[in-house]
């Protein structure tokens, strides 16, 4: 209940259960105040979610059925996405209905705005997989640790998780093309740390390296619910090389670590930096409803919360610059070797990178 042009308006709440596939699936629960009072607090999602299962003419059908005037989608880019193709349909049919978008997924992949809801929480909890990743290598003989973090075309979670722990001594991201052998490679560099330090650990986004991958693997194409393309586990190829490489070719016996947290960090509750920011996200949107926007994502831009069209936000994905600043301290903290040429980058955007630094 609240009061609108002077007059006060009853709403009713209600959520539908398993991602797209709950508007027309009848699966809906009313939210009261007693209902939603703790689930701040709990990890994974209280709305539950599901694959795949996006139509939408039978959604906007559900939507007009029920009298439904506000919308409100919550989730990454493919989420952002359909609720683009929502917004459309809303507006072809003429319907006063206000569709909002409100960025949640950890892998900070949705362009345009600063970071997603849940990102900060990811990178906090990547920080116990990493530290005990390193417990473990520097209690043994020849320790290498592998923690493989989430980050299916974007590699922020790595890369930030790296250089928050200090205790990383390589970070590879799908936006970023290593090697193994030869000079430069990933072998030498790990051959080099193991006689400096006696042990290593190795930080690995999901989607490093999976054209590598494939081609020990001989994949099949194919594809979940949503479309996305399944990968390749390139945690445990990683593990495999690097133990098969030192023992047979260097004969050189290591202990390797490997630790995949992946489930544990997307169950966990949102830290206190993130229920903040979902607090400010969740206002923005419902004024934006309220005051009439439709077809709009919720966000900071340049540290100031804007209301961004969907298809602004959807028109690409958020990733990894190699030529900024961001990479380059990474590099510097680990120091890794870049696996890249100087002919595989611009030479005069390194140039202009070079010299702000």
């Amino acid at each position: 209940m609240c009061k609108r042009n002077g007059e006060t308006v009853d709403y009713l709440l209600l959520h539908c259960e398993g991602g797209y596939r709950g508007f027309y699936s009848k699966n809906t629960i009313k939210l009261t105040p007693k209902v939603v009072n703790d689930i701040h607090k709990r990890g994974g999602t209280f709305l539950r979610t599901s694959r795949g299962g996006h139509d939408t003419s039978k959604i906007v059908d559900n939507i007009q059925d029920r009298g439904i005037n506000q919308v409100y989608i919550i989730g990454g880019d493919g989420t952002q996405k359909g609720a683009a193709l929502i917004s459309k349909e809303v507006e072809k049919r003429g319907l006063q209905v206000s569709v909002a978008g409100i960025p949640k997924t950890i892998d900070n992949d949705i362009a345009v705005i600063d970071k997603s809801f849940g990102f900060d929480t990811a990178v906090e909890e990547a920080q116990r997989a990493i530290n005990a990743a390193h417990v473990e290598v520097e209690s043994v003989e020849n320790g290498v640790g592998i923690v493989k973090l989430m980050g299916r075309y974007s590699g922020f979670i790595a890369m930030y998780a790296t250089l928050a722990s200090r205790d990383v001594d390589c970070c590879l991201i799908p936006e970023s093309p290593f090697y193994l052998e030869g000079h430069g490679g990933l072998f030498e560099f790990v051959e080099e740390r193991l006689k400096e330090n006696g042990h290593m650990v190795i930080v690995l986004a999901e989607g490093a390296g999976q054209d590598y991958v494939s081609q020990d693997s001989h994949p099949v194409d194919e594809k979940d619910a949503s479309g996305n393309r399944l990968l390749l586990d390139v945690g445990l190829w990683l593990s495999h090389k690097i133990k098969e490489h030192f023992t047979d070719v260097k004969k050189m016996a290591i202990n390797m670590k490997y630790i995949d947290p992946t489930y544990m960090i997307r169950a966990i509750p949102s830290n206190a930096s993130d229920n903040v920011y979902c607090t400010l996200l969740a206002h923005s949107a419902v004024h934006g409803a309220m005051a009439g926007y439709t077809g709009f994502t919720v966000g900071p831009v340049n540290s100031r919360h804007a209301y961004i069209p969907i298809s602004h936000v959807t028109e690409t994905q958020n990733t990894v610059k190699l030529t900024d600043r961001m990479w380059a301290r990474l590099l510097a903290s680990t120091n890794q070797p870049s696996f890249l040429n100087r002919d595989e980058v611009i030479p005069e955007k390194v140039d202009q990178e070079l010299s702000k630094a």
